[in-house]
């Protein structure tokens, strides 16, 4: 197994098209930006904040 090349990519982005058509494609990237964005907010969310026990401990 090698690393992608720019046929593998092409191949992707053909097969793609023709699944979901050029129109739609647009709509499917929106989507999932949103998605990406919603996901990393949340992890941030998540994320336990030390600054509060960091500064108790140093003094």
């Amino acid at each position: 197994m090698g690393a992608v090349g720019i046929r593998e990519i092409l191949v992707i982005a053909l097969i793609i098209v023709i699944l979901f058509g050029a129109k739609r494609i647009p709509e499917l990237m929106k989507g999932m930006g949103q998605g990406i964005k919603e996901f990393k907010s949340g992890m941030r969310e998540d994320l336990p904040d030390h600054t509060d026990d960091e500064k108790k401990t140093s003094v």
